[in-house]
C-alpha cells in the first residue's frame, strides 16, 4: 500500500492543482438568473455530444427531457408515467397502457400511442445500434389501436419490462424517416418531460425551462441549466465560487462542505459498482482462462473504499450486492497475495527474476486503461495496477481519451442498477447483447439469465440469480472492487432532494421529482 499510497496521493495534488489554476471562472449564469429573475437551478454536470435516449441509456438529463410510459418513484418502485394505467394478460403475454388525457410533447404536437410504438421500434431497430435494444428482446409487437392505447405483446413474461419501459417517448412527427444516429434532434431534444430543450452551448452548458404542459404537475423552478464541468474537484471548486447550485463531486472533496451553512451534503447510497473488466476480445485472456479469477485475489478493496472512498462505499464482489437477490454465500475474493500467487501458479506460471510471473517465455503483463476525466476512477485503476504488481503481475495503467474496446486488454469498468435484477446483468454479462463491452460468454449464465427475466414467480428468480452469481463468481467477468456512495452537494435553499433514493450508475436518479423541486 505504500507505493500505491504515494501514486495516489501525487496523482490527486496534480489534479487538484491542474484543476485549481484552469477553472476561474465567472458567475456569469447567475447574473443573468438575477438579471431576468427566474428562479434557476445550476447543476455541475458532465459533457455530453448527444441527448437521445433511443440511443444511449446513461445521462441525468434525460430525466428532465422525457418521460415513459412509466417511470420510478422515490423508491425506484414503477409508477404512472405517460400511461395513467395499464393490465397484463397472461394468456396471450400482452401488456395493455391507456395514456392520460392532453399530452403534448415541448413543441405542442399532441403525443399519442403512435409516437410510442415508433419509440420502442427505433430501439428493437438493429440499424440504429442502440445499447439498451437487449431489454426490448422480448416485445414480439407493438398495436397502436387508437390514439390513447398501446398493446404490447411480448414473446415471453418478462418480469423487468415496466422497468425498461420508463425510457422516454420519442417525436415520430421529428424523427420518423430521418437519421436516428446523426440527426439534429440529438443536439436539439424535444421530449415530454417537466423541462423542455432551451439551447445548448457545446461544451459550456445545456439550458432548459420548465414545460408549462407536464403531466404531472408544473415544475416550480423555473429554468434548469447543466454547466458542463468534467471532473469532481472541479465542481467543488464551483461550488464554493458560487457558480454552481448542486453537484456530485467527490467523497474526499465533499467532507469539506459539511461544516460549511452555506451549502446542505447528500451522502446516497448507489447501485453503482466498479471492477477491472477483462477484454476476452483480446487473446492474452482466451489464452488463458482462470486468471481473472486468480487476479481477483490481489485487489485491497477496503484499502481502496478507505483511502479512495474516504468510507462512502463498501467492497464488492457481486453486480447484485446492492439488490434484494443478493448472493452472499459466494466466493468474494478476499484480498490476499498469497492466494492470488497459488492460484497463478497453478495455472503454469513462474516468477520470473524480474518479480513478474512468466511461461513460454512471455511475461504476466496487462495494461488497464481508465477514462481520464474521472478522478476515482484513475485512481482505483492506479491501485489496482499496484495490488496486481505486489502478486507478481506486471499492470500498468493508461488514460486515452477514446477506449479501444477490441483491442485493450483490460478497462476499469462501472456499471449498476437498483431497479430489477434483469437491469445490467443480462446486457451486461449475456452472451453477444449491447453492453456486454468485454466480450465475454457463458452458456450457464446465459440460461440463467433468460429463464430469470422470464419468470414472474419472485422465489424461482430469487434462486436463478443466486446461481447466478455464485457462477459469475466462479467465471469472472470482473474483478469487482467497490460500490461508490454517491456525494452531492447543493447550495442552501435547494430543496426537494429525497437522499434515501437509492440512485443508479454514475449516480444518476437524483432528479427523479426535479418538477418538486424548489429553490
Amino acid at each position: 500500500m505504500g507505493i500505491a499510497k504515494k501514486i495516489q496521493l501525487a496523482l490527486f495534488f496534480i489534479v487538484n492543482i491542474f484543476i485549481f489554476s484552469s477553472c476561474t471562472g465567472t458567475n456569469q449564469d447567475q447574473q443573468q438568473t438575477e438579471n431576468n429573475g427566474q428562479t434557476t437551478l445550476i447543476y455541475g454536470s458532465g459533457d455530453y455530444s448527444a441527448i437521445n435516449p433511443i440511443l444511449y441509456e446513461h445521462g441525468e438529463i434525460n430525466s428532465l427531457l422525457f418521460l415513459g410510459l412509466t417511470r420510478h418513484g422515490k423508491n425506484n418502485n414503477i409508477a404512472p408515467g405517460l400511461a395513467k394505467e395499464w393490465s397484463w394478460d397472461s394468456s396471450n403475454n400482452t401488456y395493455t397502457f391507456h395514456l392520460r388525457d392532453g399530452l403534448t410533447f415541448h413543441d405542442g404536437m399532441p403525443l399519442t400511442s403512435a409516437d410510442v410504438k415508433f419509440t420502442f421500434e427505433a430501439v428493437m431497430d438493429e440499424s440504429n445500434g442502440s445499447e439498451n435494444i437487449s431489454n426490448y428482446e422480448d416485445i414480439m409487437s407493438i398495436e397502436a389501436p387508437d390514439g390513447k392505447t398501446v398493446k404490447i405483446k411480448l414473446k415471453a413474461p418478462n418480469s423487468a419490462i415496466l422497468d425498461y419501459l420508463t425510457m422516454g417517448v420519442m417525436p415520430k412527427h421529428i424523427l420518423e424517416g430521418e437519421n436516428i444516429v446523426e440527426g439534429r434532434f440529438n443536439q436539439n431534444p424535444i421530449g415530454a418531460g417537466p423541462y423542455k430543450f432551451v439551447s445548448w452551448d457545446m461544451g459550456q452548458s445545456i439550458t432548459m425551462e420548465k414545460f408549462d404542459n407536464f403531466c404531472l404537475g408544473e415544475a416550480n423552478i423555473e429554468k434548469v441549466i447543466f454547466k458542463i464541468v468534467d471532473g469532481y474537484t472541479a465542481r467543488a471548486l464551483q461550488l464554493k465560487s458560487g457558480e454552481l447550485d448542486l453537484a456530485q463531486i467527490a467523497p474526499r472533496d465533499a467532507e469539506e462542505f459539511k461544516l460549511d451553512t452555506g451549502f446542505k451534503v447528500y451522502s446516497m447510497d448507489t447501485a453503482d459498482y466498479r471492477g477491472v473488466l477483462y477484454n476476452f476480445n483480446h487473446k492474452f485472456w482466451r489464452e488463458n482462462p482462470g486468471l481473472p479469477a486468480a487476479l481477483s485475489y490481489a485487489i485491497d478493496r477496503g484499502g481502496i473504499v478507505e483511502s479512495i472512498l474516504v468510507g462512502h462505499g463498501e467492497a464488492a464482489y457481486s453486480p447484485l450486492q446492492k439488490s434484494a437477490y443478493n448472493n452472499p454465500g459466494i466466493e468474494k475474493y478476499e484480498y490476499s497475495p498469497e492466494k492470488a500467487k497459488l492460484a497463478i501458479e497453478a495455472l503454469g506460471w513462474e516468477m520470473g527474476p524480474d518479480g513478474f510471473y512468466q511461461k513460454n517465455g512471455g511475461q504476466l503483463a496487462f495494461t488497464i486503461y481508465v477514462t481520464p476525466t474521472d478522478q476515482v476512477r484513475v485512481e482505483m485503476a492506479l491501485l489496482c495496477a499496484a495490488n496486481f504488481r505486489d502478486a507478481g503481475v506486471n499492470a500498468t495503467v493508461e488514460t486515452p481519451t477514446k477506449i479501444d474496446w477490441a483491442g485493450q486488454t483490460a478497462y476499469l469498468i462501472g456499471w449498476g442498477s437498483p431497479f430489477d435484477p434483469d437491469d445490467h446483468t443480462y446486457k451486461v454479462f449475456g452472451t453477444g447483447k449491447g453492453s456486454n463491452l468485454g466480450g465475454y460468454s457463458n452458456k450457464k449464465v446465459d440460461a440463467l439469465l433468460n429463464k430469470a427475466r422470464n419468470s414472474f414467480d419472485k422465489a424461482e428468480r430469487m434462486q436463478l440469480y443466486q446461481e447466478f452469481q455464485a457462477e459469475l463468481a466462479k467465471d469472472p467477468a470482473y474483478t469487482f472492487i467497490a460500490y461508490i456512495g454517491a456525494a452531492y452537494v447543493a447550495k442552501e435553499g435547494v430543496e426537494g432532494v429525497m437522499p434515501d433514493t437509492v440512485l443508479g450508475h454514475h449516480g444518476v436518479g437524483i432528479f427523479w421529482n426535479v418538477w418538486e423541486w424548489r429553490k
